[in-house]
Order: structure tokens, then C-alpha cells, then sequence
């Protein structure tokens, strides 16, 4: 309903406006005061004083005046506060977000007609996923997941670089060294055992080697690299077998946060259906190529950094292949969407403005940037060369939150129906949840150092601050069913809002029926966090009512209407948390 009464206000001040001979081209609509209970609110009025000759107030009270309530469903009053303009809800707008929020399906919104490939997480297939880089697949993700709720046929892709010197450098020391020689692997796990001779190579290549030893590793590896180029099939099987292989390996971790991928695209698919060839030529065309004895290079417009797009030997690079790519993207989608860290700022510009000059509208392009994830000083124990893998991350979350979970069990009684298979669900669902909740949570350019401590508590504004709101609706819900309460999720009539009139009630009201606006917003500004801030203003709500309104001891009349509240207040919490990857536990 807030969508549906947003269009309304735009329409009620555009009218109010054109009626007063006042341009109506920035209608000025924001969020109302904090210390109001309206639902939007304009500050219009201070655009237009210098046209209107009076003090942005006057102007304010003038277009207000305009405005009949009567004539909208759901504007219920328009009052002026100084220059800004409020409206408030009218009861049609409650009715229906009660009403509405007792789909389960409820935030969802109608299908756009428009697909969108997200590619996120992308790393390197050279050993497991680095703590550091935990931010891309959780923010690629939880974007994924937004885009669909807003209505997008989205597909969540994997670009695997499979054709850069780290690879070839890889799959030459796979088929150097011999694994009774290496150190133990860390997990029992095919990227674990498989790092082993990446980092082996690099001691060896850097410390170990004699000058003769590795000009041969480097002619060999040099080999692989002009294979890939050259479409060599037994080089695309040699290093097809150690990539597969982590990647293998790399997924199960990725999808323990969760975060799954549709389709796994290969760098060297552009190399050998010959588009990144066709790329080169079509460079070497442009006003902007250039050609010196190390490369041909790319002068782009605004970047003070050339692109080298060929290196001297003939070689492609990563960026000349992701070219291609890209234009596959544009081929298939509507919109490509790429989650990128920091450090790929420039590349990224360079990569939009190549598109350009190759005649492509970038404005079919997004890009998330996200700075690093970062552990205190003794967060955590290190391995030596591996750093913190997320691994390590996700067991500590899951380790944890059980101990928490365990603790709260000893505070009061147990309950015989709560297993230790319970347990260890509740653990899983609140340690990675955790984990999920503090990094989504956050603008993805704002560097995060992860804490435990403000993770995993359950009375601050964190995950289990927010599931703990849905596993006490639910409670609720099955207590209601217990006792033979009227279950409002299975009637065919709107539950009657009218019993809904304490301050506690509407304020809960007013911010589920905010869900689907936060929706649209995220996915339109590509912003996921918009949604978890949405959750813990939408938990502090359900508290409020929960402290102040008793559901199942109220007369029967309010009972049912709360009921119906709780139910609402559960499909908008669960689905929020789910549109950015946190489960939502129905016990806690």
C-alpha cells in the first residue's frame, strides 16, 4: 500500500501545484520527521518560495490547502509543519496492508519483463575463499535475491578466469610436483589439497629454483598460455582438470552462506568461439588504438591509464576477454549487474568505456563496489599462507552461536521437544546467518571489520536480534493453533483492522506496509543493505507491540485482529531476511 498511496501524493501535489501556477517538475517527497506518524511528507515548499515571494511556510500551508483527502484511498490527512507538508495514511490504507500482508508471498512484487544476469564472487580458482573476499558473494547474492523480489527473472553467474598466467602457473606445478611431497592439505577438500601446489610453485619459482629451472617452468607455463590462445584442446583439458576441480571445491563453501550460481562461465569460452579475436580486430579499428613495440594499447577518453588489450607476445588479457563477454551478456539480458571489490575501480572504468567505443549502451551496465572484510587482532587464529578462509569463518559462526543457544537453554527450562538436532539447526541458522546479516548490512564501499561479539547479539540490531522476531511470531501462530484461536492466514474475509487502533498497533502497520517500497528501492539502487536496515526498524516495531499488546489473552475481537498482525509482521520479516539470504528460524 505504501507504493500505491506514494502515487497518490506524487498525483495530489502534482494537481496542488499545477493549480498555484508552480512548476511541478521536482515534487520534493521524503521520509516525514522522526518524531510524526505520517508516512511521507514534501519539502517542495523551499524550492518554490523564491518564485512564490513568501516564506517556504506560507508556501507550504498554500499547497496543502489544495489537497482534498476525500477525493484518495488512501491519503487520510495533509497537515503543514513549518515548510515541510505531511500526509498521513487514511484507514483504507491500513485495511489493506493487513489484508495484503497475509500472503505469504507478500513484498513481492509484479514481474517486470526484464532479465538480469548478476555476476558475483568470481575468484580466482586458485585455493579456497579468503575471509576478505566474503563480502562479494554475500552482497552478489542477497542483490540476486532482491532483483527477484522486485520482479526481475534473474540468473546468478560465475565468471572463472581460466585462461590468466595464475592458472597456467597452476596447472604447471600440478603436473610438476608430487603430492607425497607436499604438506598435508588443511581440510579434507579438493581446493585445500589442490592449494598446495599453487603455493608450492610459488616458493619454488621465488626461493628455491636455479635460473635454469625456472626459465623451463616459464617456458612451460608459457605454453599453456599460447595453447589457450591458440585453441589447443589438450591445454584447455590440462587446465580444465585443476580448475574444475577447486571450483568444485570453492562451491561448497560458497554455498554454505548460501550463495549458488546458475551457470559457471568460463574465460576461455571467449577465446574459443573466436570472440575475443573478434574483439581485438574491431579495437585495432578505433581512433583510440595504439601500437608500440610492448602492446597494443587502448587511449580512452577521461582515464589516464591506458587499456592494454594485446600483450607483445599476441597474448589477450583478462579485460580483453571480459570485453567479450560483457557483449555476450548484452546478447542474452537486458541488464548485467557485477559485483566488483575496491581494488577493480579502474578496470571496471576501463572495461565500461571500451564498451563504448565498441558501440555498446553501458547504461544496460551496473557495478557494486565493495571494500574488504577485515578480523581484530586475535579474532581468530591464522594458518601460515592461508590467512582466514571462510570457511574457518562459518565454523567459528556456527561454534558460537551454539554456545550461545546452549547458554540461553541453561537460563531457563529446557524444553523436551527441542533436540540436539534442534540445537544444531538453530546454531547453523543464527551462527552464518550472523555472519550474512553483519555483511549485507553494511554500504558495501564502507570497510568492515567483523566483531563477534556484535554479530551474534540477540538484544542489539543483528541477526538474531531480527530472527528472533520471527521465532517469536511463529510461536505465537502455533500457540493460536494450539488453543484453537481463529487463524486468520485461512480466511477467505480481511481480518478487521478497526480493532488495530493503539499507537503500537499502527506504528507496526505502518512499517509493514513499507516492505514492498524497500524492495523496489534496493533493487533499483542496488543496494541490499536497504533491506536489512528495513528489517531492524520492522523488529523494533514487532517489539513494541509485543511488549505492549497481548495477542492470545485480548477479547476475542481484538485477539483475532492482533493475530492477523502477527501473521503479517512474520511474512514481512521472514521475506525480508530472505531477500537478503538470512534464514528465519521458527524457534530460537
Amino acid at each position: 500500500m505504501f507504493l500505491a498511496m506514494r502515487t497518490e501524493v506524487e498525483a495530489a501535489l502534482t494537481g496542488a501545484l499545477d493549480h498555484c501556477g508552480y512548476p511541478t517538475d521536482d515534487l520534493g517527497i521524503e521520509e516525514p520527521p522522526d518524531d510524526l506518524d505520517s508516512v511521507l511528507a514534501s519539502s517542495v515548499a523551499f524550492r518554490l518560495a523564491g518564485d512564490a515571494g513568501a516564506p517556504p511556510p506560507a508556501v507550504a500551508d498554500e499547497l496543502a490547502a489544495e489537497i482534498d483527502p476525500d477525493e484518495y484511498s488512501y491519503i487520510g490527512r495533509v497537515e503543514t509543519r513549518g515548510p515541510y507538508i505531511n500526509v498521513w495514511p487514511s484507514e483504507q490504507y491500513f485495511a489493506e496492508t493487513l489484508d495484503a500482508a497475509q500472503d505469504d508471498q507478500f513484498g513481492t512484487l509484479p514481474d517486470q519483463e526484464t532479465s538480469v544476469v548478476v555476476e558475483h564472487t568470481s575468484a580466482n580458482p586458485t585455493g579456497p575463499v579468503h575471509v576478505g573476499r566474503a563480502r562479494n558473494p554475500i552482497i552478489g547474492d542477497a542483490l540476486a535475491r532482491v532483483l527477484e523480489y522486485a520482479g526481475y527473472d534473474v540468473e546468478r553467474h560465475y565468471y572463472v578466469n581460466d585462461a590468466g598466467r595464475q592458472i597456467a602457473v597452476f596447472t604447471w606445478a600440478y603436473e610438476f610436483f608430487d603430492e607425497a611431497a607436499l604438506p598435508e592439505p588443511e581440510r579434507d577438500s579438493p581446493e585445500y589439497e589442490m592449494v598446495r601446489y599453487y603455493r608450492q610453485a610459488n616458493t619454488y619459482l621465488e626461493e628455491e629454483a636455479s635460473e635454469a629451472e625456472v626459465e623451463a617452468a616459464e617456458d612451460e607455463i608459457q605454453s599453456i598460455m599460447q595453447g589457450l590462445e591458440a585453441g589447443d584442446e589438450s591445454a584447455y583439458e590440462r587446465v580444465g582438470e585443476v580448475v574444475d576441480t577447486v571450483l568444485g571445491g570453492m562451491r561448497d563453501t560458497l554455498e554454505r552462506l548460501p550463495a549458488e550460481f546458475d551457470k559457471f562461465v568460463k574465460e576461455t569460452q571467449f577465446m574459443r568461439d573466436g570472440s575475443t579475436n573478434e574483439i581485438v580486430d574491431r579495437l585495432k579499428e578505433t581512433e583510440y588504438a595504439v601500437f608500440d613495440e610492448e602492446a597494443w594499447q587502448l587511449e580512452l577518453p577521461d582515464i589516464d591509464k591506458n587499456l592494454v588489450f594485446v600483450r607483445g607476445d599476441g597474448t589477450s588479457l583478462y579485460t580483453t576477454r571480459d570485453l567479450a563477454h560483457h557483449e555476450w551478456k548484452f546478447d542474452n539480458f537486458d541488464r548485467a549487474v557485477t559485483v566488483l571489490g575496491e581494488d577493480h575501480e579502474l578496470q571496471a572504468r576501463q572495461l565500461r568505456s571500451a564498451l563504448e567505443i565498441l558501440g555498446n549502451d553501458t547504461d544496460r551496465l551496473g557495478t557494486v563496489h565493495y571494500s574488504w572484510v577485515t578480523l581484530p587482532e586475535g579474532g581468530m587464529s591464522t594458518r601460515e599462507g592461508t590467512g582466514i578462509d571462510l570457511d574457518d569463518l562459518l565454523d567459528e559462526a556456527i561454534s558460537r552461536a551454539r554456545k550461545e543457544v546452549e547458554d540461553r537453554l541453561d537460563d531457563r527450562v529446557r524444553d523436551d521437544d527441542l533436540t540436539e538436532d534442534d540445537i544444531d539447526r538453530i546454531a547453523e541458522q543464527v551462527g552464518i546467518g550472523a555472519v550474512r546479516y553483519d555483511i549485507v548490512s553494511k554500504q558495501p564501499t564502507k570497510g568492515i571489520t567483523f566483531e563477534w561479539e556484535r554479530a551474534l547479539d540477540f538484544e542489539a540490531q543483528s541477526a538474531p536480534y531480527v530472527q528472533y522476531v520471527h521465532a517469536r511470531a511463529s510461536g505465537i501462530i502455533a500457540e493460536a493453533h494450539e488453543e484453537g484461536a481463529v487463524d486468520p492466514a485461512s480466511l477467505d474475509i480481511a481480518p478487521d483492522v478497526t480493532a488495530l487502533d493503539t499507537a503500537a498497533e499502527r506504528d507496526l502497520l505502518r512499517e509493514i506496509a513499507r516492505f514492498p517500497a524497500v524492495i523496489e528501492e534496493a533493487a533499483e539502487d542496488l543496494q541490499p543493505h536497504v533491506v536489512a536496515t528495513y528489517t531492524r526498524e520492522l523488529a523494533e516495531a514487532f517489539n513494541g507491540f509485543y511488549r505492549e499488546c497481548p495477542v492470545l489473552d485480548a477479547d476475542e475481537e481484538t485477539r483475532d485482529a492482533r493475530l492477523a498482525l502477527v501473521v503479517a509482521a512474520r511474512h514481512a520479516v521472514g521475506n525480508a531476511l530472505d531477500a537478503v539470504g538470512v534464514q528465519a528460524p521458527d524457534s530460537m
